[in-house]
């Protein structure tokens, strides 16, 4: 693995944040705000594989921490990442580690973006939902799992998969137009 990034690097970086960032903001207040960050953190790891997608998920997650509103509701700060659905935001790091290393060394074909993403996202899943319930209990009390889960998983499940598969038709479509760029530069 490299140890330095490229001027290429940086700029899909940059844009991978940007793009994080305005599908945060694409929101449906919840309990957990439904939003599209999902979406575009699949979307971007798939692309741009492991590294890149790794440094991105966590330039974004660094960029909320320190004030910028990038989160769900145009919010920001270390108070957002502390929040009861501050570990979703986390859990973003492990969806993006389980799609680029599924990409990695599975390639991008369909079935390996669909079965990644879906097991990226439970993991999300399960890591958000474990710290909602912590923090929700220093707060308001304790809630049981199945409470949990039907305020902060079983919602998003139809919705998610709906983003997955947006995320894995549009990565089979993007990744070859990314490709020819990077061999036409």
């Amino acid at each position: 693995m490299k140890n330095s990034f490229t001027t290429r690097d940086l700029a899909y970086i940059a844009m991978g944040v940007a793009l994080i960032a305005v599908c945060s903001w694409i929101s449906v207040p919840m309990t957990i705000p439904f939003t599209m960050q999902t979406f575009a953190v699949c979307l971007v790891t798939a692309l741009f594989g492991l590294r890149r997608g790794m440094w991105t998920v966590l330039c974004y997650i660094l960029l909320g921490a320190v004030g910028a509103p990038v989160f769900s509701g145009f919010k920001g700060g270390i108070g957002a990442l502390l929040g009861t659905t501050g570990g979703y935001i986390v859990g973003f790091l492990f969806t993006a580690l389980i799609v680029g290393l599924a990409v990695e060394k599975f390639g991008r074909s369909l079935p390996v973006l669909i079965v990644s993403m879906v097991l990226g996202i439970l993991v999300c899943y399960a890591f958000g939902t474990t710290w909602f319930m912590v923090v929700y209990a220093r707060k308001t009390g304790p809630i049981g799992l199945g409470t949990a889960l039907g305020w902060c998983v079983f919602p998003y499940l139809l919705p998610d998969a709906v983003k997955i598969a947006l995320a894995s038709v549009l990565t089979m479509r993007l990744y070859p137009l990314l490709q020819r760029e990077v061999k036409a530069a």
